[in-house]
């Protein structure tokens, strides 16, 4: 990691600490669930990812894989020939953090190597055995997801979500990659029953414990369309809401397709939030 991007990254991570921050989804992929085939061309993901930070993005999440469930597993060469062109454009155009959704982690390493400074890894390091020693090695940032690979509808979800977390930490700890480096997420949508979708949001205090900024990615999923009845371009406001209860107990960063109704949002709910003048 290049001197630059270690100063974005620090600043990433300090900011955490002391706003909500919006992370904008760019998927480059032909089939996600909710913008699958809207930007994965090198000039079409390069003008959303314009349009997201200029509506309040404080950092852009590119994924070239979908992790839908029954989506279908392409290779590390056609996962990076969908990212690498567009990260590095970015990070050579603009200061915005740049983080890589993957849970590869040759396609992370190489993705650091073109700017990226945040690993997004939505199976908690534990997919690839590699990953956590090119996070520790590159020097860039990871999200740990709660994500046990397999719906466990018995589990007790606060306590099964404790475990997880004490155990990534130890591996991180045995890869030294530093707790300043580390945010966590509770991993909605993965692994997880419509009910446990909910808990693991009940259940965020959990997360906080371990002092790291938490992650939450709500935007658009099943588990809103399956309460509300909605398709997916019918789920903005209970993604808002949804976001906005995770933000009021303590989420610092949330990941969202519609980033100025976003940016809206959190302004009105941080104005609520000043303490009253006498």
């Amino acid at each position: 990691m290049t001197p630059a991007q270690s100063d974005r990254r620090d600043r990433l991570f300090a900011a955490a600490r002391q706003k909500t921050l919006i992370m904008g989804i760019l998927n480059t992929t032909p089939d996600s669930f909710s913008d699958g085939g809207q930007f994965n061309r090198t000039e079409t993901a390069l003008q959303q990812a314009r349009k997201m930070v200029s509506e309040g993005a404080d950092i852009i999440d590119i994924g070239g894989e979908s992790t839908r469930p029954g989506a279908t597993v392409i290779s590390e060469d056609e996962e990076l020939a969908r990212v690498l062109p567009v990260i590095e454009a970015l990070s050579s155009q603009s200061a915005t953090p740049l983080s890589i959704d993957t849970y590869k982690a040759e396609v992370a390493q190489r993705a650091v190597e073109a700017g990226a400074v945040l690993i997004n890894d939505i199976s908690g390091m534990r997919r690839d055995p590699d990953m956590a020693q090119v996070v520790a090695d590159t020097g860039a940032g990871i999200v740990i997801t709660y994500n046990r690979g397999e719906i466990g509808e018995d589990i007790d979800l606060r306590s099964d979500m404790q475990s997880f977390f004490d155990r990534a930490f130890e591996q991180a700890a045995e890869a030294r990659i530093p707790k300043a480096n580390i945010w966590l997420d509770p991993g909605v949508g993965f692994a997880k029953t419509l009910t446990q979708n909910f808990d693991a949001l009940r259940h965020m205090d959990v997360m906080l414990e371990y002092d790291c900024p938490v992650l939450v990615g709500l935007s658009r999923k099943s588990f809103i369309g399956l309460t509300l009845d909605r398709p997916v371009d019918e789920r903005l406001p209970g993604t808002l809401a949804a976001h906005l209860f995770a933000v009021a107990n303590g989420a610092r960063v949330v990941r969202a397709h519609d980033v100025a109704a976003h940016r809206d949002a959190l302004t009105i709910f941080e104005q609520l939030e000043q303490p009253i003048d006498d």
